[in-house]
């Protein structure tokens, strides 16, 4: 254990397991600006600790917001605009947001995604390109029926299927998940992961999407805490 992170308040990022069975609990360090740089923030701002090394806060300083959501981008960067969910993730991070949002780039992490989602949220909105035959770019809000995901499904380590990340989530989770929803984009360059090159980039409609997602998604959020209010 580093001395130098002892007492300092944290958040579980993601919990892992090495090739020897042994878990890990990554954490991002409490007011540490750098927290949700998507892949950026694998370097210097995750610490690893063994379950017992951390202690659960109680009492007011570790209480929850009243609704907590969770923004995930997800996608490939490597296959063109299926990119859009984490650079869509890397625009809305540099925004402010209440206590109790939270922003980041899962990527391909399917398996970091699941464990997140059952960290107390309310709602997870995952930002991903989905293909529904519209016009390149345009943005759609889709409410998944999670009643109707297939049973669990591990995550692949170098692909990201949302579907299979909620049954896994699902299961991990006994059965439970916070509610889902899902901002989608249409792409214009669709790519299946077999094929030789890799594509960096976004397509213009999709490029011009990332920009048009920012107060696309501030609108929901502001919508999901306001109605999350009048409830209390």
């Amino acid at each position: 254990m580093d001395l130098a992170l002892a007492g300092r308040i944290a958040e579980v990022a993601a919990v892992e397991e090495d090739f020897e069975g042994q878990v890990h609990v990554a954490v991002v360090l409490d007011g540490d600006p750098g927290r949700d740089l998507g892949s950026a923030s694998q370097i210097g701002h995750r610490f690893f600790f063994a379950p017992d090394e951390l202690e659960p806060l109680d009492g007011p300083a570790g209480s929850p917001p009243g609704h907590r959501v969770l923004v995930a981008g997800v996608g490939n960067i490597f296959m063109a605009d299926d990119g859009f969910g984490p650079e869509a993730a890397t625009a809305l991070a540099s925004r402010s947001w209440p206590d109790g949002v939270h922003v980041a780039d899962f990527g391909i992490r399917g398996m970091d995604l699941a464990y997140r989602m059952l960290d107390g949220y309310d709602t997870v909105v995952l930002l991903d390109a989905m293909p529904h035959g519209e016009s390149p770019g345009t943005l759609s809000l889709i409410e998944p029926d999670v009643a109707a995901l297939p049973g669990e499904g591990a995550p692949e380590a170098h692909a990201m299927d949302p579907v299979k990340v909620l049954a896994l989530a699902r299961h991990l989770g006994d059965g439970t998940l916070p509610r889902v929803l899902v901002v989608g984009c249409e792409p214009e360059v669709r790519m299946n992961g077999d094929e030789v090159d890799v594509v960096v980039g976004l397509s213009e409609p999709v490029r011009e999407a990332v920009e048009r997602s920012v107060p696309f998604v501030e609108s929901l959020i502001a919508d999901l805490l306001a109605d999350a209010a009048e409830r209390r």
